[in-house]
């Protein structure tokens, strides 16, 4: 099936059309920034301007950056406020008249990791976690979905962990990787307490540079790095599409 696949990230939203069935991208995906402030109206056009880049008329699916709930903003986030409450799927639909499903964009990653990726032929309760603006979390039961498990949201020193312990933070306060690495072993401590992963795969950019920092993690659970890197997000939007519609 030919999905258009949408991740909307914090920084950056891209799109590329997906064949399902084979993992192909049947165009070079497009970026565009995220509008500042990404307010609804500018966020949708902004999915409208990737549309229309590829002349698209079918399905598609769209991984968005916070609590999703049959196609409802629980949160925000890192978006807008102006978010929450707001039925995404049915905005977008009546924007662009094609048919669309929204979930968590984490989620969406996870998915495409687990059907096609790291965690493949791995049994037991799988967290794929994303780390770039925020940490993004995606948890699975034997290959299904576990959604909306916004682990990056454990509060910590009273504010969410990711705030403490995400990517952009370790740029920002130009932490070496030790350093951080020891702010994220907090939040894998964390997680192991609220429910014991059998695999943690670790995606976003600094999975690149996991030799970098493996060594000062100190969790039992065992950890390997993503394999789909930036396809993640697109393929597992366009994944959504399916799981929601199967």
């Amino acid at each position: 099936m030919h999905i258009l696949g949408i991740d909307v990230g914090g920084t950056g939203i891209k799109g590329a059309p997906i064949n399902t069935e084979t993992q192909e991208f049947l165009e070079d995906r497009f970026r565009v920034p995220t509008p500042k402030p990404a307010k609804p109206k500018d966020v949708v056009a902004s999915i409208k301007e990737i549309i229309a880049h590829f002349n698209w008329t079918g399905p598609v699916g769209i991984g968005f950056p916070t609590v999703v709930k049959n196609g409802k903003a629980m949160a925000y986030s890192n978006m807008h406020k102006s978010w929450k409450g707001v039925q995404i799927d049915n905005l977008i639909t009546k924007e662009t008249g094609l048919d669309c499903t929204v979930i968590n964009d984490a989620d969406a990653a996870g998915l495409a990791e687990v059907y096609y990726g790291a965690g493949k032929d791995i049994k037991g309760l799988i967290a794929v976690i994303t780390i770039g603006t925020g940490i993004g979390s995606g948890l699975f039961y034997n290959g299904k979905l576990i959604p909306n498990f916004e682990l990056g949201h454990i509060r910590y020193k009273k504010k969410p962990i990711e705030k403490y312990a995400a990517n952009s933070v370790r740029k920002e306060e130009e932490l070496t990787y030790e350093k951080w690495a020891k702010r994220f072993n907090i939040f894998l401590k964390n997680v192991e307490l609220m429910c014991t992963p059998d695999q943690y795969i670790i995606g976003g950019g600094i999975s690149k540079h996991m030799e970098e920092f493996e060594g000062y993690l100190t969790t039992k659970i065992p950890i390997i790095p993503a394999q789909l890197k930036n396809h993640a997000g697109i393929l597992g939007a366009a994944l959504g599409y399916i799981d929601k519609n199967s």
